[in-house]
């Protein structure tokens, strides 16, 4: 008879016990009394000097390129210098608009570890969303790819507060064209404002305290543009600990984890969802060059070539967000890859279909499944559901990590605090609230958006859940009129702004459709002002000219009577979702 699995609670009690790695403690977070790891590291520069303990293994590999830890640390810190020497401080901006490149992870490691504030800005935005980000962020430096250059440049005399343009080549051949860029910016390529990389780089000195700046991450909202949510290293340094918990707490009860033969080997991580992304950056480069894991980056995701490289890198981890697990399960080149070194399948950031876990289980015969829960609010990981529990609940998203409170309140609650008087139980439903280190200080210059959702601690998610009598969140619905699409958050409210400027439209409301592989596609029910008429695909292109690809409409409804609303006026878009799947 095997020993008695360790349940979650034992668990977590074992490892958070006095005098251990996790154990607990209280800080004074802007004013409220949080519980935080007692041990986790002060800044981001604390984590990249960690970094060099892993010496020669390699850190980063991008096709046939190869970055160990050590050759990585010399680059972020030399390029934390050049920053230094055109002026940049503490606090600073310096932004961050590149499909994942080496480059990417150098300039983030260097600009943090000087003090400045990083901005990673989506770089799926069209050129109009991408001068928003840097104005609004007000950017001092921008380290850029090719492609994303190519979209500023119309913009360029709209960025008033960028001085510094750094661009990196995608292709890898470094043509530098100057006299292309306008001469009122200072362009510069990637490898002339590196220059020579000392063996002995260090880093500038700077003080950087638990509760500084560290990073602006943008997120659609549900009226207007994007917001900047506000991380702080306190912030990023307690998702980093919230993960490595939770990778302990997994080999202690079920005894996986990135052995053979009773010795550990490094883990092998496939990044294939973008590090502008919280989950990208987050949970999986500042864990890995914490860990001292090695990434290995795609140009862009595609399943037969994943499938290479878990071959030729010995992949232990990879997942994304559901859609590129099943685009790999479905390839007709996975049967004749060696995947035998995969050990965990882990996603978050959309809703993941049931019937996955059982495949992930039987195509991978040591990896084990795993599905969490965080947002860009809570710089990542909250919850994290893993191996035999998730098999056993495949709809839950996991407990939350110890530090973390969790609080599911009526959907009309006003108040700063969740009431203890509040109906509770395995069976109540409601807005999912989460108090911890990792919740962010909110919103860049945005102070009525962060008094409405984040108040004494407490981020109000927008989710609406319950919670079992074991713990286990279980995500129900989004109360928060949000898309998500392969992993890409989508807020209706701006893809009906763009609609709105159609002459045409009168009314219009978006609405996620399923679908079995994106999880969800864009829909829109929409009426017609009088005598006027439009096709789907003239919509489609017109809101193509204002919005990144992935928030284009898909699904036309065309209606005659008003949309359904309540008496506040607001669209009832549950009714009229389920009422269009009925019909379709």
């Amino acid at each position: 008879m095997g020993e008695k699995t360790l349940s979650i609670g034992e668990a977590t009690d074992q490892l958070t016990s006095a005098g251990g790695r996790f154990e607990l403690s209280t800080a004074l977070v802007r004013g409220q009394e949080t519980k935080v790891w007692k041990y986790a590291p002060e800044s981001l520069r604390v984590v990249l000097e960690a970094s060099l303990a892993h010496g020669d293994q390699d850190f980063l590999v991008y096709e046939d390129e190869r970055i160990t830890f050590t050759e990585h640390f010399r680059m972020a810190a030399t390029f934390a210098h050049r920053l230094s020497a055109i002026g940049v401080v503490k606090g600073d901006r310096v932004a961050i608009v590149m499909r994942n490149l080496p480059e990417w992870i150098i300039a983030f490691w260097g600009a943090a570890s000087l003090g400045a504030v990083v901005v990673p800005i989506n770089a799926w935005w069209t050129g109009e969303e991408l001068t928003y980000g840097l104005n609004d962020s007000g950017a001092k430096v921008a380290v850029v790819d090719q492609e994303r250059v190519e979209r500023l440049l119309p913009f360029c005399d709209q960025l008033t507060k960028l001085g510094h343009i750094i661009v990196a080549s995608e292709d890898r051949s470094d043509s530098f064209q100057k006299e292309k860029f306008p001469a009122e910016k200072t362009f510069l390529s990637f490898a002339s404002f590196l220059g020579e990389v000392e063996n002995d780089a260090v880093l500038p000195e700077v003080e950087i305290d638990p509760d500084d700046l560290a990073t602006i991450f943008y997120t659609s909202g549900t009226t207007g543009r994007p917001k900047g949510a506000v991380g702080t290293h306190r912030n990023t340094c307690s998702n980093l600990m919230n993960l490595f918990f939770i990778g302990t707490r997994s080999t202690l009860r079920f005894g996986t984890g990135n052995t053979e033969n009773g010795e550990s080997i490094q883990n092998s991580y496939l990044l294939s969802v973008p590090l502008f992304h919280a989950t990208g950056c987050h949970a999986v480069l500042i864990v890995n060059t914490m860990a001292g894991g090695k990434l290995v980056m795609m140009h862009h995701f595609n399943p037969e070539r994943a499938l290479e490289l878990i071959e030729r890198e010995k992949i232990t981890t990879f997942g994304g967000v559901p859609t590129m697990v099943m685009q790999v399960l479905d390839s007709p080149k996975f049967a004749s890859t060696d995947i035998s070194s995969v050990r965990s399948v882990s996603y978050g950031g959309a809703p993941a279909p049931p019937d996955l876990v059982r495949r992930i289980t039987e195509a991978f015969p040591i990896g084990q499944p795993g599905n969490g829960y965080g947002m860009t609010e809570t710089s990542a990981a909250t919850a994290m559901n893993t191996g035999p529990d998730y098999v056993a609940r495949p709809d839950s998203v996991g407990t939350a990590v110890p530090v973390a409170d969790v609080a599911i309140v009526p959907e009309d609650f006003d108040g700063l605090d969740p009431d203890p008087s509040r109906p509770i139980g395995p069976d109540v439903t409601g807005e999912l609230w989460i108090k911890g280190p990792h919740v962010v200080q909110g919103y860049w210059n945005r102070p009525k958006e962060t008094e409405a959702v984040f108040t004494n601690g407490w981020v109000h998610t927008g989710d609406v859940a319950r919670i079992d009598d074991e713990g286990f969140i279980y995500i129900v619905d989004r109360a928060k009129d949000m898309i998500i699409r392969g992993g890409e958050n989508i807020y209706s409210v701006e893809v009906e702004s763009a609609l709105f400027e159609h002459q045409a439209i009168s009314d219009c409301a978006v609405i996620g459709i399923p679908h079995e592989v994106l999880g969800e596609e864009v829909g829109v029910v929409l009426t017609l002002r009088s005598g006027c008429s439009v096709t789907a695909e003239e919509l489609t292109r017109h809101v193509k000219e204002r919005l990144a690809a992935y928030n284009v409409p898909t699904h036309f409804y065309f209606r005659d009577e008003p949309l359904p609303r309540n008496p506040a006026g607001k669209v009832l878009k549950r009714q009229l979702r389920d009422e269009v799947l009925a019909t379709s």
